[in-house]
């Protein structure tokens, strides 16, 4: 009877070091990503710069894995993230116009000449602003940001005068450029960028507004001859890098807090300056091909102001509609911060 207790007790003892031995084992966490940009873009690239960092920084507790097909279009990216279908990407809020009001705040003419310095002045705005927070409630912000400055871009002529903006025929996109565009009074045509080339090269349309860089992204760098520039940019794009919220809710408590750190202002930086190295490379691509650049003088840049005043005016009530106090405060609070990290 001895022997056979001991045996029992050795056969239990063995269960109990297997049962801790399970119970110990650390399962991977595998995090599934879309980008609907092609994987050579800054934001892809940036996407998967993030996720090696997480994988680093959690010693390989966690890992993305990176679909090879978007699992939507960039409209339903937001959505996609919310029900699920995917646990990480990235879209521009303006793909859906009329969804987003306050993320409008960052995409004004004349912010900044870097994607880094308005990327993390937005985050900072964002941070401080819970009606902004409302407004993307379904999935876990991971960060926001923007994209380089944009500029008047056309097939024709230097843009010496307010009158050669208006007699070209401009592709826009959705969200701010087409509000940009109305506002302004131009002959404007909305397109996925993805068409810009086709309508540049046939003469169907004149000029495009976009960042230095769609240049390479959209390979138009040979069809543009000319480029205006403005201070601070034309316009601006926003941008929401998420997380399915219930993924994020139900990750590991150490994985979550290294999530958390590479979260707000780090995550804005790296999208930032990801944009501002395509876009140096994208005004390379256009100096290689003899582009003349122009800066707007200031009569140009006066007239964009007052033009797009009543679209700042519209968007002070809509949002504030939406919960933002004081929304023109704000939007003087981002551009303080955005000079104070110039």
């Amino acid at each position: 009877m001895a022997v056979s207790l001991l045996s029992v007790a050795r056969v239990a003892g063995l269960l109990a070091v297997l049962l801790l031995a399970c119970g110990g084992a650390v399962a991977q966490v595998v995090i599934t990503v879309s980008s609907w940009l092609p994987p050579a873009h800054a934001l892809s690239e940036a996407q998967r710069d993030w996720c090696a960092l997480l994988d680093r920084k959690t010693a390989g507790k966690a890992r993305c894995n990176v679909l090879t097909r978007a699992v939507s279009a960039p409209a339903g990216t937001f959505d996609a993230v919310r029900q699920g279908q995917v646990d990480l990407s990235f879209t521009a809020q303006g793909l859906t116009p009329g969804r987003f009001v306050t993320p409008q705040l960052a995409e004004f003419p004349f912010l900044g000449d870097t994607a880094e310095a308005v990327s993390v002045g937005y985050q900072r705005s964002f941070a401080r602003t819970p009606a902004m927070a409302d407004e993307h409630k379904g999935v876990k912000v991971l960060a926001v940001f923007a994209q380089g400055p944009g500029v008047a871009f056309n097939t024709k002529r230097p843009l010496l005068r307010w009158d050669d903006l208006l007699a070209l025929k401009w592709r826009v996109d959705a969200g701010a450029p087409q509000e940009l565009g109305k506002a302004l009074g131009l002959n404007i045509t909305t397109t996925a960028p993805t068409e810009s080339y086709e309508l540049l090269s046939t003469g169907t349309m004149d000029g495009t507004l976009f960042p230095a860089e769609a240049m390479e992204s959209f390979k138009i760098d040979r069809l543009v001859r000319h480029a205006t520039t403005f201070p601070g940019g034309l316009y601006n794009t926003s941008h929401v890098f998420m997380m399915n919220a219930g993924k994020y809710e139900g990750l590991p408590a150490d994985v979550r807090q290294v999530v958390d750190e590479l979260s707000g202002e780090f995550a804005a930086r790296l999208f930032g300056k990801a944009w501002d190295k395509a876009d140096r490379r994208g005004l390379a691509y256009l100096q290689a091909n003899g582009v003349v650049f122009t800066k707007a003088d200031p009569a140009m840049v006066k007239a964009v102001s007052d033009r797009t005043a009543a679209w700042v005016e519209a968007w002070a009530r809509a949002a504030e509609a939406k919960g933002m106090k004081d929304p023109k405060k704000a939007l003087a609070d981002l551009r303080a911060d955005i000079a104070r990290l110039r």
